[in-house]
C-alpha cells in the first residue's frame, strides 16, 4: 500500500463502487456498454415470450417494450448518470416501476484556491436546506446522516407527485443517499431509488422495497486502484 513522507500507509483512491443487488435486476452502465445492455435486456425479455403467442400481439408487445426501456434509459443518460439498475424479472416483464440510479457530483467552489469543504460542513447544509425547503411535509421528507463502508452519508426519503408532462404518470417513493468520496474531498457519489410501488408510493410493497434499498445501500464498498 502507499505510504506518505512520515512513512504512514495512505489509501488507494476510489475508482468506483460496488453495490449488491439481486439477479433479478440488470445493470445499465450509461458512459459505456449501454446498447449491449439493453439489447441483453430485450433479448432475454422477448425470450420468455410463449412460443405460441399469437403474432399479431408480440410484435406490438416488443416494440412497446423496448421504446419504454429505451426511453428510461435515455432520459437517465441525459442527466448524467453513471449507471442505472431495473428489475427485469420480477414480474416476467422489464418493471419500470422501480429503479436505480447512480451519479457522480463535484462540488463547484467558489474560490479554486480556497481548499474543499469538508465532507460534516456540507452533510449539515444538506440537511439544513432541505428542512427549509419542505418546513412543513408533515413527515414526508425524513432526512438522516450516517456512514457507508466508512464514508459520510446523508439520506433523504420523500415522496414525489405525479408528473405527466415528464412521464411520471403515478406518484412516487424516492430514497436518495448522498456519500463522501473517501479521500476525495468536493466529490459526492449518490444512488437514487424511486418506486411507484403497487400504485401508493405509501403501500406495503413501497415500504418494503425501501427497507429492500436501504438493505442494498449497506453492501456499498469502494474499489481502489
Amino acid at each position: 500500500m502507499p505510504v506518505d513522507e512520515g512513512g504512514a500507509v495512505v489509501a488507494a483512491p476510489v475508482t468506483g463502487y460496488r453495490l449488491i443487488l439481486p439477479e433479478e435486476w440488470a445493470h445499465v452502465p450509461l458512459r459505456e456498454g449501454t446498447e449491449d445492455a439493453v439489447r441483453g435486456i430485450l433479448d432475454e425479455a422477448f425470450g420468455r415470450i410463449p412460443a405460441d403467442s399469437p403474432p399479431d400481439s408480440v410484435g406490438p408487445f416488443k416494440r412497446e417494450l423496448e421504446r419504454r426501456l429505451r426511453g428510461v434509459v435515455e432520459q437517465v443518460r441525459e442527466s448524467g448518470a453513471l449507471d442505472l439498475y431495473l428489475p427485469v424479472r420480477s414480474v416476467g416483464d422489464v418493471n419500470l416501476g422501480a429503479s436505480v440510479v447512480v451519479s457522480e457530483t463535484l462540488l463547484p467552489r467558489r474560490d479554486e484556491q480556497a481548499p474543499p469543504a469538508e465532507p460534516t460542513d456540507v452533510a449539515v447544509q444538506l440537511l439544513s436546506r432541505d428542512r427549509a425547503t419542505h418546513p412543513d411535509t408533515g413527515g414526508e421528507v425524513d432526512l438522516s446522516s450516517g456512514e457507508l463502508d466508512g464514508a459520510l452519508a446523508v439520506r433523504r426519503e420523500h415522496v414525489a407527485a405525479a408528473d405527466p408532462g415528464r412521464g411520471a404518470e403515478l406518484a412516487s417513493r424516492r430514497v436518495e443517499y448522498v456519500v463522501a468520496v473517501p479521500g476525495d474531498p468536493g466529490r459526492w457519489f449518490t444512488a437514487a431509488f424511486s418506486t411507484v410501488g403497487g400504485g401508493d408510493p405509501r403501500d406495503e410493497l413501497a415500504d418494503a422495497l425501501v427497507e429492500w434499498f436501504d438493505a442494498v445501500m449497506a453492501t456499498l464498498r469502494w474499489r481502489r486502484a
